[in-house]
């Protein structure tokens, strides 16, 4: 009898052990198949052509899959080896790059970037002197968004930094922030001159490789492969292809701040070493020292400069580490950065101290489904909670996109009707110029003054009152600006003014500028 008490016993202890077991396989495996189902309902919800979802927990990668398609209206699948444009979110991997230099003792944070870069020079002499090496990173040397120097012209990065100095300060020096680009492109050159490597050939070496990121391209001009996502955008609510090969070609200029492209099957390896100290497959990147210095608040970050998505998580703080935006969320830090490009988008969160992360990638201007999932995947694998991240972001950017229209018809209706241009069209024709934006050729089309800003940027200039008119972009995804002309005191046309970038007006013959246009 106690020998079958015993056997009885034991079945049950294994029965109890097989169910606790099945229990908790299913326990492990429900927040993966309750997310996959919730992102899925959600790519339906924001019309998302394509979209990847990658998540890491406690070292290990509990989720990665693909969504939707490449291009619209064709079948070709997005799937964990498509590329997508990291965009934005590159600017961290240019952190750790001169991380890396930091630790070989080539650098240091807190060294003069002139001393290093003696031909990057600001507006203010004084700024020159004073910005640090970490101040190329933390978007608070007083230069404003300055995209235009790549994204409005097609010259070598050089000349960027060398426009730089033309560049009135929005804020002095450490004031404030402001969000841009160019001084990341400037990081990435302190990196070519201390280490002796180009940028995109120093991150392939030691990030790319060392994490075995096999499909990761540094530049847009090297992805090549056909399994890669075409950027899509919402033109009055039509899903369109956009044809941003101009664009992504553009980004590769100021490289450092955005031109990388990765998968999920590669972008994995570099969450799980920026989860783990700046390690992966037992070799460090960084030491514990600077890969904490990349996450340490370096200066505080303006409402105005911070996402919508405040509104919802009502963050007590917000900062910007070296690369990374920064908040609490339900009581726990968040360090995260988005990624955009014309028709693409990316965002790789971080919530550290329940060591997930998760980074998403999609192929819509500026769905911002990517807060969603970011959040949702920190609620279904780190925090628990079932909020509905989706839907509310879906209802506060609808109604911010609704403020919008209200706005541009508000400004509409301050149209001044039945007016005409001071002078004849032919008066306009011509060539404009300035030292900072560059140069905009007039000409008349079918009647009508068209316009191109760099040999790059072209449209028709329907008249709207007086002087000024609407450039309707040849490159339909781009919209319309205003565009005005000022006269000078003779009544001649002396200026183009387009999105408060001032270009005057050069006479025919000697290439001189109109007189009183200065």
């Amino acid at each position: 009898m106690k020998h079958v008490s015993f056997l009885l016993l034991l079945a049950f202890t294994v029965f109890a052990g097989e169910k606790l077991s099945a229990q908790s396989k299913k326990t492990a495996t429900a927040p993966t198949t309750q997310f996959d189902t919730y992102v899925q309902q959600a790519v339906q919800d924001w019309n998302v052509p394509g979209l990847t979802v990658t998540v890491v927990k406690e070292g290990r990668v509990v989720f990665k899959k693909g969504y939707g398609v490449r291009v619209l209206g064709k079948p070709d699948a997005v799937n964990t080896q498509t590329l997508f444009a990291m965009a934005s979110t590159t600017k961290a991997m240019t952190a750790a790059c001169l991380g890396m230099l930091v630790d070989e003792g080539k650098l240091r944070w807190d060294d003069a970037v002139i001393d290093i870069l003696p031909d990057f020079q600001f507006y203010d002499p004084a700024v020159t002197r004073e910005v640090r090496v970490r101040d190329l990173l933390i978007h608070n040397t007083g230069v404003g968004n300055a995209d235009y120097l790549w994204a409005a012209m097609q010259i070598p990065s050089d000349e960027i930094l060398r426009r730089v100095r033309l560049v009135k300060p929005s804020y002095s020096f450490r004031s404030s922030f402001i969000y841009q680009n160019i001084m990341y492109l400037a990081a990435g050159k302190v990196i070519e001159k201390v280490s002796g490597m180009p940028w995109e050939v120093f991150i392939r070496k030691r990030i790319f490789e060392p994490l075995n990121m096999t499909r990761t391209k540094a530049m847009f001009k090297d992805v090549a492969d056909e399994n890669r996502a075409k950027p899509h955008i919402d033109i009055k609510d039509t899903i369109r292809l956009v044809d941003s090969r101009t664009e992504e070609g553009l980004v590769d200029a100021v490289g450092p701040a955005g031109s990388v492209w990765t998968c999920p099957d590669d972008v994995a390896a570099w969450m799980q070493c920026m989860l783990d100290s700046g390690r992966f497959a037992g070799k460090a990147l960084l030491k514990p020292a600077t890969w904490a210095e990349l996450f340490k608040p370096q200066t505080l970050v303006t409402d105005s400069q911070f996402y919508p998505t405040q509104r919802l998580t009502k963050p007590s703080w917000k900062t910007y580490g070296l690369g990374w935006f920064q908040h609490d969320y339900r009581g726990h830090r968040v360090n995260f950065h988005t990624g955009s490009l014309t028709g693409m988008v990316a965002i790789h969160g971080q919530l550290p101290d329940q060591k997930v992360a998760v980074y998403v990638q999609g192929n819509l201007d500026h769905v911002e489904i990517r807060h969603a999932i970011m959040y949702r995947a920190f609620d279904e694998f780190g925090l628990g909670s079932p909020r509905d991240w989706s839907k509310e972001l879906r209802q506060l950017y609808g109604d911010l996109r609704q403020k919008t229209k209200l706005a541009e018809q508000k400004q509409d209706s301050l149209r001044v009707l039945n007016t005409k241009p001071s002078l004849a069209l032919t008066n306009y024709v011509g060539s404009y110029s300035s030292p900072l934006y560059g140069k905009a050729e007039v000409t008349i089309q079918a009647g009508k003054l068209h316009v191109a800003l760099n040999n790059l940027l072209t449209g028709r200039l329907d008249h709207w009152h007086f002087d000024t008119f609407q450039m309707v972009y040849d490159q339909f995804w781009n919209g319309r600006d205003p565009i005005s002309f000022e006269l000078n005191t003779q009544g001649n046309v002396a200026k183009l003014v387009w999105n408060g970038a001032e270009l005057t007006k050069v006479l025919q013959g000697d290439g001189k500028t109109v007189a009183g246009g200065q």
